[in-house]
């Protein structure tokens, strides 16, 4: 089908649109574009992974206050690199007049060889990583219910429970079409938001005020690269402007709010898990997991359960999303397997097969990386390379009519941009030197 045009009043000028999902049905045009709520959940649901589960370890040296200043200067970082990169999207689309542009053929049109191939680096890494990560411990939690609903004796090695998870999930992706994929994570992001309620009201009765007041602004630090793999969505993004067909205002408004609801989570999470623990809990905190706070936090049965059903699932939506991240990034890197049936095996096996393989053989491979991950990668993705692109754009004659800034600020709101990533990357190159 031949992509058909829409065009539409923005200002006084006239504006080109590509329509990406007119469907011939009985001999009639049927345009169906991707809904708000259901990009709103694609966001949502890639951003409220492992990461939530991770955060209260690193977050408790510092306390409840310090953190959730971090968590909201963290979050109104990653949304405006979110917007910034849609911008790049939306204008690649108009200028290209294809239904979607890839993110790493938009580095390379605004920043050459060079650029893309650091892009699509720092990429592969992060998502091979968190696809490890997402892998492993849904496997681990997905064996250990099935465990103990059976009353099996023995609860299978975790190599079982990687391929398992893979399989059923990943099984569900290629099989599904994208309408369906897309209504399956509606509702498995309402399954997140149900079993979160019940863990807070459940976790919230345990919740002591005094351990609210602990604060230590020093030991912030270490918590950002955590928390800034806790809030990347980005990998969605150049999806999400493909399904809402360029249109500004769904586009802001789906990444803002599908990153809202993320951070109001984490933030009632984290108070809920820090203002729980005792203070002699704090002085262990390095090796603290808040799987075993919560299960061992006294509210019983019910709280295991309902956390085994938040973790499940969050993971799930998480997976989903990194997953589509990396077929939007072969499909750019592979052209010719745009469209094409037969090209689907090999590029879900491309995306699936590393992860689960390095996952069931030692699940902790990628742990150790994760930080420099947050630190390298997203500082490179979610921070330098969408401020750079759209510095770039907006200084091209051809778009001076038809951009629209995602962002205010200017020059000055980029370059703020750059420097913060570009600090987080020099301290930890300081770290790792010793200093």
């Amino acid at each position: 089908m031949t992509p058909t045009k829409t065009v539409f009043k923005s200002h006084p000028e006239e504006v080109t649109r590509l329509c990406s999902h007119v469907e011939l049905n009985e001999n009639q045009l049927s345009h169906q574009p991707g809904s708000v709520w259901g990009n709103t959940a694609l966001i949502a649901g890639t951003t409220v992974g492992a990461g939530i589960l991770a955060l209260p370890a690193v977050t408790l040296p510092s306390g409840v206050v310090p953190s959730t200043a971090l968590l909201i200067a963290v979050w109104l970082y990653t949304v405006i690199s979110g917007l910034l990169l849609a911008e790049v999207c939306v204008n690649a689309m108009r200028l290209e007049g294809r239904l979607s542009v890839g993110l790493l053929a938009m580095v390379e049109r605004n920043l050459g060889f060079v650029g893309a191939r650091i892009a699509g680096a720092a990429y592969l890494f992060l998502h091979y990583a968190l696809l490890v990560a997402y892998m492993t411990q849904g496997g681990n939690i997905l064996v250990s219910g099935v465990s103990q609903v059976w009353r099996l004796d023995n609860i299978p090695p975790a190599w079982v429970g990687t391929i398992t998870f893979t399989l059923l999930f990943g099984g569900i992706m290629y099989l599904g079409r994208q309408k369906f994929i897309e209504k399956l994570n509606s509702v498995f992001v309402a399954i997140v938001i149900t079993s979160f309620i019940g863990l807070l009201f459940i976790g919230g009765g345990q919740v002591k005020s005094v351990q609210l007041l602990t604060h230590n602004w020093t030991a912030l630090g270490s918590a950002v690269s955590v928390m800034l793999v806790a809030l990347f969505f980005h990998n969605v993004v150049p999806v999400v402007v493909t399904q809402l067909e360029g249109d500004i205002p769904k586009i802001r408004q789906s990444i803002i709010i599908g990153s809202l609801i993320p951070l109001m989570m984490f933030l009632l999470w984290n108070a809920v898990i820090l203002g729980s623990i005792s203070p002699d809990i704090v002085q262990s905190a390095a090796n603290l997991d808040p799987l075993q706070i919560l299960r061992a936090g006294g509210a019983g049965k019910w709280l295991g359960i309902l956390l085994s059903i938040f973790s499940e699932f969050a993971i799930a939506t998480s997976f989903i999303g990194f997953v589509y991240g990396l077929l939007d990034f072969f499909k750019d890197v592979f052209p010719a397997a745009q469209g094409k049936t037969s090209s689907r095996l090999p590029l879900y096996s491309l995306i699936l097969l590393p992860p689960m393989s390095l996952g069931a053989i030692n699940p902790s491979i990628f742990f150790s990386a994760l930080d420099f991950a947050g630190t390298f990668s997203i500082s490179v993705l979610g921070g330098i390379i969408p401020a750079l692109m759209t510095w770039k754009q907006r200084q091209e004659q051809q778009l001076d009519r038809i951009n629209q800034p995602l962002v205010p600020g200017g020059k000055v709101t980029l370059m703020v941009m750059m420097g913060i990533a570009s600090i987080l990357i020099i301290k930890q190159i300081l770290v790792m030197s010793g200093y």
